[in-house]
């Protein structure tokens, strides 16, 4: 629901992980899979290429002067216990995760580089998911998605150009569920500390006919939550058809989800998290004999129900093409008991009762959004053996209605249930086209080119969900976003790239509501150097980041709950990222990696009684400077795999002032990781049992937070643990 939250947060091309020979210099190693990778690597089954050419228009490859880490579904395998995907990634470089529960289900989050989920353009087989309003991406709409993923790219920095709101931290784009060749079924099933479970289902008729297969995925997740109250309920569908030969994929796709999940996005304050870090603000309420109570249905419930459609076409050995159609169609509200609230904000007329005159009273509302996405993505490939040219673009529309009701209210008056005390239209139209390509010069350079024109129309009738100074919005939108690099490979084991993109951005409906109406732009320069030697891999880039009217993070919220952000001027984030696979023997992996940043706002003027106050450069909103992740990977025997995660995030603030108050401590937390597989003869192909134990040190710690005046905080779960058994069939 999507607009409205304190949370809203709400890699070369990757051949799977069987494809170790066609990716010299950008192997993404994880968890599972790893065994295979200290044995042997198999070759690619060719089959599997029609799938990929899906995200060939939005993903990076070896030669493409990017920075990127790809996963894959064998890496996720092991820890894909009911946490949601951001919390899935949350060793990769230059990430941090959070959740408002505090266990990894219902709502997450995830920042790259210190931006925000806001930030990070999210695309589902090359079809946008990021909200368009308020740029955000709602991972609990589709719960257990991990499920059903062949493989993510995360792209740090701006990236190539993709379809949807502008990247400006980084782009994560999944690719579904390849076809199977033959018949198949999972079921699989979780249970862990709070209450948690994630009950899952999976077939594949496999290729019938050798043309036709149908699959599909039932879910079911719930948990408590760590934080008091913060329940979850989720249920989630995928369901695919596929027409393949030789020259033909046809994809039809229809996946979604249905969540309700109790509100916990209000965090604690200082003093509550001493004496009781577990609490939650939401829904408490004053009897009329003072007694605190709960109101035992304030939640978020949202319903969202995706379709897509592709047909990639081979014409020739150098020209293919890819059409795709999408719908999405969402519907939700959360609910919230209001104490003592101001008849005049709900279009309620005052009332005289027994001589008393009264014009505020206990009700509760629901706030709505119903809301349509649909469009269309292209693209044509011309490939040589010297040139790799895509080019392509999308046309997408939005139509969203937001609207509030009164529901029941202790003096009602003259409320209806139908009545709607705010009721706004919005609608947005997003278009780009572009074209980029990668030739080879020489043997050993290569030059990527990729330009972008975008075009947005935004309209909204009243951008305030109240009936307080109401804003009209009309506003266009047409950026240009040029991007270049090279790539050179200096001998088999090592290459070297450089690369410039300019991205653009237009402003969230919660900006227009704040006064930051201004599109940002940034020049985004990325240099880096790839390293592969057998089974080790070193990956390490530095970047400088320039923006102009960068939207960051107050640290502050509004009435209704969203973050605040404002236009900071001139800001950078400049840095090192450093990642490794290192293969200490044949039973032991380490994987490292590390970020080092400095991210500042340029002369940062603040607005006081006396007038602009510079306040210098200082540390954009939730940026840390170090952050640090290590997998340490035991494998004893072939079907048994240890793995020690850890993670460090250093100091941050959640302002812009650096006020004192406002910064969030350091921490590191680790997990364990345990997978054991048997190799059955009869009924079963195989029987899977994975244990995850998360943050084994048992460190108290708050992952996010904001200001409201005094700092507020999420605390994250203490020592807990997930256990599930996964039959093969």
């Amino acid at each position: 629901m999507k607009t409205l939250f304190i949370f809203p947060e709400n890699a070369v091309k990757l051949k799977s992980f069987r494809g170790i020979k066609t990716n010299l210099f950008s192997l993404g190693l994880g968890l599972t899979g790893l065994t295979a990778f200290a044995q042997q690597p198999v070759v690619k089954d060719s089959t599997e290429v029609l799938d990929e050419v899906l995200v060939q228009s939005v993903r990076a490859s070896s030669t493409t002067p990017v920075t990127f880490t790809n996963v894959t579904k064998a890496e996720l395998a092991p820890r894909n216990l009911g946490q949601d995907i951001p919390v899935l990634l949350n060793y990769l470089p230059s990430v941090v995760t959070t959740t408002d529960a505090g266990n990894g289900f219902g709502y997450t989050g995830i920042r790259v580089r210190g931006a925000d989920a806001s930030r990070v353009n999210v695309t589902l087989n090359g079809i946008p998911f990021n909200d368009s309003e308020s740029h955000g991406s709602f991972w609990v709409n589709m719960p257990d998605f991990a499920s059903s993923a062949q493989s993510i790219q995360l792209q740090r920095g701006v990236g190539t150009s993709t379809n949807g709101a502008g990247a400006f931290g980084a782009s994560l784009n999944v690719l579904t569920d390849s076809y199977k060749m033959e018949s198949s079924g999972e079921i699989s099933n979780s249970f862990g500390s709070y209450a948690s479970r994630k009950h899952t289902v999976k077939f594949s008729t496999g290729l019938m006919n050798d043309k036709f297969e149908i699959a599909g995925r039932l879910s079911n997740l719930a948990s408590d939550g760590y934080i008091d109250r913060a329940s979850s309920d989720l249920k989630s569908y995928f369901l695919q058809g596929t027409f393949v030969s030789n020259k033909t994929l046809i994809k039809a796709l229809a996946f979604g989800g249905k969540e309700k999940t109790y509100q916990a996005w209000n965090g604690i304050d200082a003093a509550t998290m001493a004496s009781n870090r577990r609490f939650n603000y939401s829904g408490m309420y004053t009897d009329e004999n003072g007694v605190t109570r709960f109101y035992d249905n304030e939640t978020d419930n949202y319903q969202q129900d995706n379709y897509q459609l592709h047909w990639n076409q081979k014409i020739s050995n150098s020209w293919s093409t890819n059409l795709a159609l999408h719908y999405t169609i969402g519907k939700g509200y959360y609910e919230n008991y209001r104490e003592d609230a101001a008849f005049s904000d709900y279009g309620l007329q005052p009332l005289t009762i027994n001589g008393n005159f009264i014009d505020n009273s206990d009700l509760v509302s629901q706030k709505w959004l119903d809301n349509d996405f649909y469009g269309t993505v292209f693209s044509a490939n011309f490939k040589t053996e010297k040139l790799n040219l895509v080019m392509g673009g999308a046309w997408n529309r939005y139509e969203g209605a937001h609207y509030g009701n009164v529901v029941w209210a202790q003096y009602s008056g003259n409320v209806r249930p139908d009545d709607r005390y705010y009721d706004n239209d919005a609608t947005k139209t997003d278009a780009n086209v572009y074209t980029k390509a990668n030739y080879q010069i020489t043997e050993k350079l290569n030059l990527f080119g990729d330009l972008q024109l975008r075009h947005v129309d935004y309209k909204a009738g009243n951008v305030l969900e109240s009936n307080d100074s109401p804003v009209a919005v009309d506003d266009t939108f047409n950026f240009f976003n040029p991007k270049a690099g090279l790539t050179y490979t200096l001998n088999t084991k090592n290459n070297i790239y450089f690369s410039y993109a300019r991205a653009n951005k237009e402003p969230r409906r919660s900006d227009y509501e704040n006064g930051s109406t201004k599109p940002e732009s940034l020049n985004d320069f990325e240099l880096g150097w790839r390293f592969k030697s057998g089974q080790n891999t070193i990956t390490v880039n530095g970047y400088y980041m320039r923006y102009k009217d960068q939207l960051v993070l107050t640290g502050a919220v509004d009435d209704v709950g969203a973050r605040i952000y404002t236009n900071s001027g001139d800001s950078y984030r400049m840095g090192i990222e450093a990642d490794a696979t290192i293969a200490i023997s044949n039973k032991w992996i380490i994987r490292p990696n590390i970020a080092v940043s400095d991210n500042k706002n340029v002369d940062f003027l603040v607005e006081t009684e006396t007038g602009s106050e510079n306040l210098g450069n200082t540390e954009i909103a939730f940026s840390p400077s170090v952050i640090a992740g290590n997998q340490l990977i035991y494998i004893p025997v072939k079907d048994i795999q240890i793995a020690l995660l850890s993670k460090y995030v250093g100091k941050q603030f959640m302002d812009n002032y650096e006020s004192a108050n406002s910064k969030l401590d350091s921490y590191f937390t680790s997990d364990l990781n345990v997978s054991y597989t048997i190799q059955t003869r009869s009924i079963f192909k195989s029987i899977i049992f994975n244990g995850l134990v998360n943050n084994i040190f048992d460190k108290k710690y708050a992952s996010n937070g904001y200001m409201y005046g005094d700092p507020y905080y999420y605390p994250q779960a203490g020592i807990n643990f997930l256990l599930g058994a996964t039959l093969k069939f």
